[in-house]
């Protein structure tokens, strides 16, 4: 049943008419806040204020109105919300004496602007603002600088019913969901004594509160809801919000290695889950994302894939589907990612029509009180970036939380932005079920101790209301059979596969051969349209040139460089219905202005795209992000999560800069199918190569990526020609199955006229992992080893030198390694031949350490290694000596030490 919320000007009406007659049946503030409106209008004539204010008196006004708006701006902090601690009573910027008023002011009556009524005495103002503003809801809104959002919220607040008129059916239903919430952990506790459940015990109003927050969200026409939370309450979010079946879910406590369960590479408190609601509202898909321990990595990853869903919606998807995120209280003020994902809440990249954010504020994190974990007043603060409404919520009062949702949904309809309900509550038990917080905080866990279960309380408030004890014990008794039935019931449950749109995505990996060339005729009319700006724009002279002479380059055929290939492959995918997503640190023009896919004309500034423009195509899209990694790639990785034919991409300005995004990677991007079941097809470009810019922008390192490489879980590409980026782009949506592509992408050789492609090497062929010498056997005494950038060099030199002696073979997918391709190009070579892998990293890191062993069980002897010593950073900082390391590299190599050549 809907709540009665606004009070309009009848409903006022009714109520003092109500008090004229029984007074005894409304409560006590309404009956004082009556006598004293009735005292101001029997207020003999000739006492009543006159039309012109004394001084004395307009100031006395002026002061009421500052009160008034202090209230509004600072009430919060005298708001009753821990229900550890007495309710605060005063605070000393709420004083009267501060505003210039007394005490012989109270019974004064004061004439009102924009305030519930139009007039009444000091006492009753202060009595209403308390109720409005210090009660079980704080609210902090008057930071935010839109006029029109901060009206909206003070209307809300100001004339919502502080009473909350939820019916009996209402109520019952919070009772209902606070009570499987306790009798849940419960159950858990008596049979699976000891095990890691991390309960909700304490927090249970979090139940009702989700719940209620679907039903709303459904009632305004939201039609999915997205939510990432931490493991504390999963269990029992699972069981009483998503409806997943509790014979699974117990089944997972008694770690039955017969059964076959989707994700079995984490805990049972990390893993996922969807369902399909079927509310009285209307339809809703309940989606949980997977999520690790690194409690708020989540974040962004929930927003990717908001952001994809709302995409497939032909319009206003931003209103139909909701980004739901759930925080602790020392995460939301501890972790950096946090106030990432706040940024990216309005940019055009990432923006997903508001995020509503709720944290359940235990007061501690693990063993770490409030005041070593954070140096703001609230956990919150940080939202404050924003110009967002924060709500503080007393964590016993679920109709309290319930207006607050209420709010929060509408606010966020109306202004998609996002709003911020911190519920303030305790957690009962230790950090998990074996801890003793007595040890660290005795003090507060004597208080925690005494204090009844949040449906007791509920229970007896509703009891005193006049609902039978009959009736509570009746729903408590139904789900308490419900969990004993469950018990006893059928424990297997099927593997399930990949599913709708990812049900022709295999789940094994498989080498794949198959061409992934574009007809001649295609390429021409692609190049054509990439060159093509519309009459009237003003581009830059050079970019002009820039893309004069890709189209020459394309048709000439006089070499495709690296920026050219890549174009084209966009185009042609769009073209073939495939969506391709690209963003990075200035991805838009690249960072070594090497790919301008957005123009700007010179004179207006508006911007053109020009592989927007071609008929009947899939949407591309090419943002700059934010100076943030970690969210930037945990969004994208989300958003490949939900869209398996698109080619979405994520670039790094350099390509160390991943480090900023490590815990993604670790967690996400190489663990998805082993730990979560989840595929992902999402490309890292990450530009990489030793050309002496020190160690910052030298490395991608790909020592790190080859480390975490097992069960075919990432493809680790090197490529060395725009035609193999161009094969390997499009590979990765012809692909039959979806992995991660990790690709260390060139600086130097943006623009190295040895690195070109042919226009055949795009209308024929695939991508090839291994790219053999092109040299006679019978000359050939030593076979050099190598990937990526160093080939040139060794090239360029070996040109220089007329050394006719060795053979280059390029390894350009280093994972997972094509090893009969590999024996296939080694072979001609015959086993005299000297064998070594180069490169410019140094020995413990890039490539050599991961291939050595490998290698040698494939080619049957361990390569000589020729590249750096080992090091404790990538690169150095001295370009003179970065040269003089590369020269004795190439030297080394090409033995033109020993052969005086």
């Amino acid at each position: 049943m809907a709540l009665k919320n606004n009070i309009s000007p009848q409903w006022i009406e009714a109520q003092y008419l109500l008090w004229r007659k029984s007074p005894d049946k409304l409560p006590p503030d309404w009956q004082a806040f009556f006598s004293g409106y009735e005292m101001g209008r029997e207020t003999p004539a000739e006492t009543a204020p006159a039309v012109c204010l004394t001084p004395e008196m307009a100031a006395k006004q002026s002061s009421v109105d500052a009160l008034i708006y202090r209230y509004r701006e600072m009430g919060h902090l005298l708001a009753c919300t821990d229900p550890l601690s007495p309710c605060p009573t005063e605070h000393p910027l709420l004083a009267l004496d501060l505003f210039g008023l007394e005490r012989k002011d109270l019974d004064t009556t004061f004439h009102l602007r924009s305030f519930p009524v139009p007039a009444a005495p000091l006492r009753n103002i202060i009595a209403l603002l308390r109720q409005i503003y210090c009660g079980s809801i704080g609210i902090e809104y008057m930071h935010i600088q839109d006029p029109a959002e901060k009206e909206w919220l003070r209307e809300r607040m100001e004339t919502t019913e502080q009473g909350i008129c939820l019916d009996r059916e209402d109520k019952l239903t919070i009772l209902r969901k606070l009570q499987e919430a306790t009798l849940f952990e419960s159950f858990l506790h008596r049979h699976f004594l000891g095990q890691k459940r991390f309960s909700l015990e304490g927090s249970e109003v979090m139940i009702p509160v989700l719940d209620r927050i679907l039903h709303r969200a459904a009632g305004l026409g939201i039609r999915d809801v997205v939510l990432g939370m931490p493991h504390r309450g999963r269990l029992n979010t699972l069981a009483n919000i998503f409806s997943k079946p509790l014979e699974a879910i117990f089944a997972e406590f008694e770690d039955n290695l017969e059964l076959e369960f989707v994700g079995e590479g984490d805990v049972k408190y990390h893993l996922g889950f969807s369902t399909d609601l079927d509310l009285e509202e209307g339809p809703l898909h309940l989606t949980m994302t997977s999520n690790p321990s690194h409690l708020e990595a989540v974040d962004p990853v929930v927003e990717g894939k908001v952001r994809a869903r709302q995409d497939a919606f032909s319009e206003e998807g931003d209103k139909k589907v909701l980004p739901l995120l759930l925080h602790g209280d020392a995460a939301f003020a501890g972790q950096g990612i946090v106030a990432e994902v706040l940024n990216l809440s309005q940019l055009e990249g990432y923006r997903t029509g508001g995020t509503l954010h709720i944290v359940i504020n235990n007061q501690i994190g693990f063993t770490t009180v409030p005041e070593d974990a954070r140096s703001t007043h609230y956990a919150t603060d940080v939202a404050k970036m924003l110009m967002v409404p924060i709500f503080h919520i007393h964590g016993e009062n679920p109709e309290a939380a319930i207006r607050a949702v209420e709010m929060a949904l509408d606010y966020r309809q109306r202004f998609g932005r996002d709003v911020v309900m911190e519920i303030i509550c305790y957690r009962r038990q230790g950090h998990n079920e074996g801890d003793e917080p007595y040890f660290t905080q005795p003090l507060m866990y004597e208080k925690i101790r005494q204090r009844p279960s949040m449906s007791e309380i509920y229970a007896r408030q509703l009891m005193e209301e006049g609902v039978g004890e009959d009736l509570v014990e009746k729903q408590a008794a139904a789900i308490r059979k419900r969990l004993d039935q469950a018990l006893g019931g059928e424990r297997r449950r099927p593997q399930a596969g990949f599913e709708g749109k990812w049900g022709r995505i295999e789940r094994d990996f498989a080498p794949w051969d198959e061409s992934t060339a574009v007809a001649e005729e295609n390429l021409l009319e692609l190049a054509d349209g990439l060159a093509r700006v519309p009459k009237g724009f003003n581009i830059h002279p050079r970019v002009e040139k820039l893309l004069r002479n890709r189209l020459e380059a394309v048709r000439e055929d006089s070499g495709i460089d690296w920026a050219t290939a890549e174009s084209l492959a966009f185009a042609s995918l769009v073209t073939e219905g495939h969506t391709v997503r690209l963003s990075g640190q200035d991805s838009r023009r690249g960072t070594f202005s090497q790919r301008h896919a957005v123009l700007f004309d010179t004179e207006t500034g508006s911007e053109y795209t020009p592989l927007t423009n071609f008929p009947q195509q899939a949407p591309f899209s090419a943002f700059d992000s934010p100076l943030s990694e970690a969210s930037v790639l945990g969004f994208e990785y989300g958003y490949s999560l939900e869209t398996p034919d698109a080619l979405v991409l994520w670039e790094a300005q350099f390509g160390d800069f991943a480090n900023g995004a490590q815990v993604i990677i670790d967690q996400f991007v190489t663990s998805s199918l082993r730990k979560w079941s989840r595929a992902s097809g999402l490309v890292l470009l990450l530009p990489h190569g030793y050309e002496g810019q020190g160690p910052e922008h030298s490395s991608a390192r790909i020592e790190r990526f080859l480390q975490s490489c097992a069960e075919n879980n990432l493809l680790v590409v090197n490529p060395s020609t725009p035609a193999q980026f161009f094969h390997l782009l499009r590979r990765q949506v012809k692909l039959p199955f979806r992995r991660p592509l990790v690709v260390f992408t060139p600086k130097s050789l943006l623009r190295n006229p040895l690195c070109r492609s042919r226009r055949k090497d795009l209308t024929d062929g695939r991508f090839r992992e291994i790219l053999p010498a092109d040299q006679a056997p019978e000359q050939v005494t030593d076979i050099l080893l190598c990937s990526g950038k160093i080939y040139f060099d060794l090239l360029d030199k070996k040109e220089q030198e007329g050394c006719n002696h060795a053979a280059l073979i390029r390894i350009e997918q280093l994972y997972p390694l094509r090893a009969d391709l590999l024996k296939q190009a080694v072979a001609p070579f015959g086993k005299k031949a000297r064998l070594a892998w180069v490169q410019e990293e140094p020995k413990n890191m890039g490539p050599w350490r991961f291939l050595a062993p490998r290698l040698a069980e494939i080619l049957g002897t361990c390569p000589t290694y020729i590249g750096r010593d080992e090091a404790a950073a990538p690169a150095g900082g001295s370009h003179r000596w970065f040269k003089q390391e590369q020269e004795e590299i190439l030297r080394r190599a090409l033995n033109l030490n020993s052969s005086g050549n």
